[in-house]
């Protein structure tokens, strides 16, 4: 306090790189506690009254929540109250958070998305703090600010802020434009962990806290490096927060590593053995998953196929920013005719493979189901063996090869039991299929207060219909009933009752 500031070669190396040349946008991204906000303030002083400031000039910093906004306001006005010569020119009004030089007419006020609105606004510069907040690819208040800087000559735009958690948010749109280089006008100043270096090793600490050998608390951030070691629920902010990378900080099923130690080649003979499955069925043009599981080796097999309509793919992959037209073309992803998921084409497929595999049970959500089993009829299937769930009678039950499965808690969660089980076990082999890895990355977990679990699609990042499925598929295979009648019943048989 009362002492200079002094600028480490980092913040100095940003400060040339968006002043020395023309800039429009800069993104300086790095772990917390490397004075992100401080640094922020200092620039908005800057432009409040130092030689970047513009006569009758509009300024603003932009935050997520009025606790954030306030921050950045309190650092920019105690760098004022504390300096003699900026406290003579620069007016601080608290109340309403702002900063006002008379002299030059420069005005600094603070935003925040709870704000009514941002629009009629005419920034020249803007400070949006803590931008990996936002989730998805869209933030209102952000919209507004710089869509309002057109009225003005050569605006300068500051993001500062830790990664947001995955590809789709806002922030890493921004930032992996940026670092294609396509505008020169906008800069990336990013500081984030290697993603296969160790995350608990103090190299890779390094790489995401330039701070680190300067002001930051080591201390600190290896305690947190040790609580996340020893608390895997944990690994997923101290990755985010601290190693700067985009990594979901809610409660995600399954972290990075474990779902890699599982990714073992599965089989590829799939004619023999007791084969088991689960659709999660789309509605028009979403993903389509089905995910087949077979036992061996005390380790569980697994063959996932998904679906997407033909008509629109590239255009899909561009929006979730997910390379759907890339998996097609390798042959993960299947695609149907249409705009839409065309359950006739899906239901051919299935009946197909039926005749190729000894299927006993498939689980399926009873959303779709009805739109569904016509056309598995259409394609071959005896209807007796496809029952509407109020048609079945004890009597059939043992002989039907679709059985409903709830997406609650009371069918999830030993579904969701016997998967982390088995991955905890490294008893899995997914062969890294890139799209169930991708459901696997997205998929988050709610719990209730009787210790139940299920998959929550409303939290999750992305699609999540592959680790459902697969769930669900485990959740079958561990709880089928044993099949009555003779050992040699089979389903492959189609010509009629068993």
């Amino acid at each position: 306090m009362g002492e200079p500031v002094k600028l480490r070669k980092f913040q100095r190396d940003a400060m040339r790189g968006i002043y020395d040349t023309a800039t429009r946008l800069a993104i300086l991204s790095f772990g917390r506690k490397n004075a992100k906000t401080t640094f922020a303030a200092l620039l908005l002083v800057l432009h409040i009254a130092g030689p970047e400031a513009r006569a009758n000039s509009q300024l603003y910093s932009a935050a997520q929540s009025k606790d954030q906004a306030a921050i950045v306001f309190a650092l920019a006005a105690k760098i004022i109250r504390l300096s003699p010569e900026l406290s003579a020119h620069v007016v601080v009004r608290d109340t309403v958070k702002e900063l006002h030089c008379p002299e030059l007419g420069t005005l600094y006020k603070a935003l925040s998305a709870e704000t009514a609105t941002a629009y009629g606004l005419s920034p020249a510069f803007i400070v949006h703090d803590e931008l990996g907040q936002v989730k998805g690819p869209r933030s209102p208040l952000y919209e507004a600010l710089e869509t309002a800087t057109a009225a003005q000559e050569d605006p300068l735009s500051i993001v500062i802020s830790t990664q947001a958690p995955t590809d789709n948010d806002l922030l890493s749109i921004l930032i992996d434009d940026a670092l294609t280089g396509a505008d020169p006008l906008v800069k990336v100043f990013l500081y984030t962990a290697d993603p296969e270096a160790d995350p608990f090793a103090v190299e890779t600490i390094r790489q995401a806290n330039p701070a680190f050998e300067e002001f930051q608390n080591q201390k600190e951030v290896l305690s947190m490096a040790e609580a996340a070691r020893r608390m895997p629920s944990r690994e997923a902010e101290y990755r985010n927060l601290i190693l700067n990378q985009r990594v979901e900080r809610v409660s995600p099923l399954i972290s990075k590593s474990v779902w890699k130690a599982n990714g073992g080649a599965p089989t590829e003979n799939w004619t023999e053995g007791a084969v088991y499955g689960a659709f999660d069925l789309s509605s028009t043009t979403d993903l389509t998953g089905l995910v087949w599981v077979t036992q061996r080796d005390a380790c569980w097999h697994v063959k996932p196929m998904f679906w997407l309509p033909e008509e629109g793919l590239r255009e899909r992959a561009r929006v979730d920013r997910v390379p759907y037209d890339l998996w097609h073309e390798q042959g993960y992803l299947l695609t149907t005719p249409g705009k839409s998921v065309s359950y006739e084409y899906v239901a051919v497929q299935l009946v197909g493979m039926l005749e190729t595999m000894d299927v006993q049970k498939i689980g399926f959500d009873r959303w779709n189901f009805r739109h569904f089993r016509p056309w598995l009829v259409k394609a071959g299937l005896p209807e007796e063996r496809v029952l509407e769930p109020e048609q079945v009678t004890e009597t059939t039950r043992p002989y039907q090869l679709f059985v409903p499965f709830g997406q609650g808690f009371k069918d999830m969660t030993p579904a969701v039991r016997t998967l982390e089980n088995a991955l905890l076990n490294s008893s899995l082999r997914h062969g890294n299929h890139p799209v169930l890895t991708m459901c696997a990355a997205n998929a988050v977990v709610k719990g209730d207060e009787a210790g139940g679990r299920k998959l929550d699609k409303l939290r999750s990042r992305g699609r999540i219909d592959g680790i459902v499925a697969l769930a669900m598929a485990l959740g079958v295979g561990t709880e089928a009933p044993p099949l009555l009648g003779e050992p040699t019943l089979t389903f492959l048989s189609f010509g009629g009752r068993p």
